[in-house]
């Protein structure tokens, strides 16, 4: 290929001063849907919840996933679905707004700042970023099972990364998973406290387990991996 159609395949480099705009109109727009968010009627919303009939778990859904997108906390959220909706519903509404806002917040990244790891070549963010694409998705899921940042926010730091969609987002589908079960089930205990029992730590303590088998798995390949360049130095 060649490099002129290497490029566009790639997209035209954008410069410093166009990639700070957009991350300006980024800031703009989350903060004012942050704004909106907090002056949702909170008194009201079971109401209106129970108004919605069949169509309340994707209103959920979606109202979750917008206020997910402007770092609401996502415990917050998977609990109000579990008191709202009921555990398994519940579970399933969380896990769509997760979905909704992993994908709206990678995309919003990738506009803003696409190629922004990767401006100097060779330094820290690059390797970083270099980083990230090799572990695929092993990494999404150590990023995602731990909690380094809030939900949303990782999403756009992903975006600016080369970390490929489909990695992204099946790592944070599978790593909400058990959080999502869990926190579910404890917010719909809230309505109903006879139902909450030692079964609803089992999905917490499943992700707890897969955390650590993934943080030990990559230090053995890294320990790996350095031994071979050293070898090969030799």
């Amino acid at each position: 290929m060649a490099p002129e159609a290497a490029a566009g395949a790639e997209g035209a480099p954008i410069s410093w001063k166009r990639r700070l705009a957009r991350f300006g109109m980024l800031g703009v727009v989350v903060g004012a849907l942050a704004v909106a968010a907090a002056t949702l009627p909170l008194r009201d919303i079971g109401t209106s919840v129970d108004n919605l009939g069949p169509g309340a778990p994707a209103a959920v859904a979606v109202v979750g996933g917008l206020l997910l997108s402007v770092l609401v906390p996502r415990t917050a959220i998977t609990l109000l679905c579990g008191l709202l909706l009921g555990a398994a519903t519940g579970a399933i509404a969380a896990l769509a707004a997760a979905i909704i806002a992993a994908t709206a917040t990678y995309y919003a990244g990738r506009w803003a700042g696409r190629g922004a790891l990767k401006a100097r070549a060779g330094s820290r963010l690059d390797r970083l970023d270099g980083w990230l694409n090799r572990r695929g998705l092993a990494a999404v899921l150590l990023v995602r099972f731990l909690p380094l940042a809030p939900f949303g926010l990782v999403g756009y730091a992903y975006g600016t990364t080369s970390v490929c969609r489909k990695r992204y987002l099946l790592g944070t589908t599978i790593a909400a998973i058990p959080s999502t079960v869990t926190y579910a089930v404890i917010g719909a205990a809230v309505a109903a406290p006879g139902d909450m029992n030692a079964a609803t730590l089992a999905p917490a303590a499943i992700g707890f387990a897969l955390s650590t088998a993934i943080v030990l798995r990559w230090r053995y390949t890294s320990r790996r991996a350095s031994a071979a360049a050293v070898a090969a130095a030799a």
